[in-house]
């Protein structure tokens, strides 16, 4: 007896799992309570109970995204960091050297961020 093949067994997976999920959203669409005319607080902005204040869709200010976006950044640094750490002592000089050099490249662009201010906060409005 031979094994029958493997795209059948994909196939019929994918079947069933097209239909079940079709069948579930068509369930859903069924059986859903539905409002004829929703209350006019359903669509109030809610604030603890007091009354909004300013336009509900603010900005965040740029700093913001840049000061993130250097966490990152440096959070991934000390993740191949300890990485680096837990197999230097089987991969030799080769490893060390070269997390020196990544080391200092991600030095030099922590200097260059620091020198054109992005990482003062007050700078940005």
């Amino acid at each position: 007896m031979t094994a029958p093949e493997p795209v059948l067994g994909f196939t019929v997976h994918l079947v069933v799992c097209v239909a079940l999920a079709a069948g579930l959203l068509g369930a859903a669409a069924l059986l859903r309570y539905r409002v004829r005319r929703p209350p006019a607080a359903r669509g109030a902005v809610y604030e603890c109970g007091e009354p909004p204040q300013g336009e509900p869709w603010r900005g965040l200010p740029v700093g913001f995204f840049l000061v993130a976006l250097l966490f990152i950044l440096f959070d991934v640094e000390a993740a191949f960091l300890f990485l680096w750490v837990e197999s230097l002592r089987d991969m030799g000089a080769l490893a060390f050297w070269g997390m020196v050099v990544f080391v200092a490249i991600l030095l030099l662009g922590w200097v260059v961020a620091l020198r054109k201010g992005d990482l003062d906060w007050t700078r940005y409005p």
